[in-house]
């Protein structure tokens, strides 16, 4: 089926990707309100980048920010747009859950937008057992940011 691998952000193909993702957000996030990580941001310590291919084809990416204390944030969750509908994303989230209780860790959270551009993801992620709950890390609440958690 698919074939998920951690990735280095190396490859032309990863950081199209990742570009694609970047524009995504700006294009469907009021200024100020995008927290996606650029190449440098998930090339830092405590992050780890899984990309997912189909038939030799990148279908998909994203990453684990290793928080401390036993959190962990999902990042830069994108599927690309020729291989929607076909259970990358899924898979790649179900992958990143796994290597997050391997790890040890206690929660997985993230955080996301508002509007019709999130919906898809935001059913992707309750239907894995995340639930709205309150700002972590960093973050501030907003009008904008909602946050999920899902305890592991």
């Amino acid at each position: 089926m698919f074939d998920i691998r951690q990735d280095d952000l190396s490859g032309e193909a990863t950081q199209a990707l990742l570009a694609l993702h970047l524009g995504g957000m700006h294009a469907n996030s009021p200024p100020g309100h995008v927290f996606a990580l650029d190449l440098t941001g998930l090339k830092s310590p405590g992050v780890s980048v899984w990309t997912v291919w189909d038939e030799g084809e990148l279908a998909g990416i994203g990453a684990l920010k290793e928080l401390g204390n036993g959190l962990g944030e999902l990042k830069s969750m994108r599927t690309d747009p020729r291989h929607l509908r076909k259970g990358v994303a899924a898979a790649l989230l179900e992958h990143i859950i796994v290597v997050a209780r391997e790890r040890g860790l206690e929660r997985l959270s993230l955080e996301t937008g508002r509007g019709t551009a999130f919906e898809p993801a935001l059913a992707l992620y309750r239907t894995h057992g995340f639930t709205d709950g309150d700002a972590f890390a960093d973050y501030a609440p907003g009008a904008f940011s909602q946050f999920l958690h899902m305890d592991l």
